[in-house]
């Protein structure tokens, strides 16, 4: 008897999370929390203009402003869903490079070479004490596409 409650529990769970995944979009391959940040949805990628600003200081050794850092970590919070955070920051790295034109083992700006933008814009959670997820568990507050040559 308890076979049957089982199988007929486990065979009413795959229709609701079925019916569920179809009308939330899970059909993609890209599904999951981060997957809310993708602009082709609707998002709208903030522009991290304080950012922006913070990281080519940081990254040429200048004294960044309390101001810009303050405004920095303020529109870094703004952003309600911490899946989206770190993509954001991409986004701007990107923009960054092609306002400079900056083309792969190239200064990005005097004195400040592009890996090293791409860490420092990929520490800004950490810096600002924003939370962002971590799948591996290890408390480090770093962006995961760091870790990767050509992100």
């Amino acid at each position: 008897m308890w076979m049957k409650t089982v199988f007929w529990g486990l065979l009413l769970f795959m229709l609701v999370a079925t019916t569920m995944a179809v009308e939330y979009g899970a059909r993609s391959h890209n599904s999951g929390p981060w997957s809310w940040c993708d602009p082709a949805t609707g998002y709208k990628v903030s522009a991290l203009t304080g950012c922006r600003a913070m990281v080519k200081l940081q990254c040429v050794g200048s004294q960044v402003p309390e101001a810009v850092l303050r405004d920095c970590c303020q529109q870094l919070a703004d952003i309600n869903n911490e899946w989206c955070r770190c993509g954001d920051l991409s986004s701007m790295l990107r923009s960054v490079y092609q306002e400079l034109g900056v083309r792969e083992g190239k200064e990005v700006l005097p004195g400040c070479r592009k890996e090293v933008m791409k860490l420092t814009t990929a520490s800004v959670p950490e810096v600002c004490k924003v939370p962002i997820p971590n799948p591996s568990g290890d408390g480090a507050g770093v962006c995961y596409w760091a870790a990767y040559p050509d992100a």
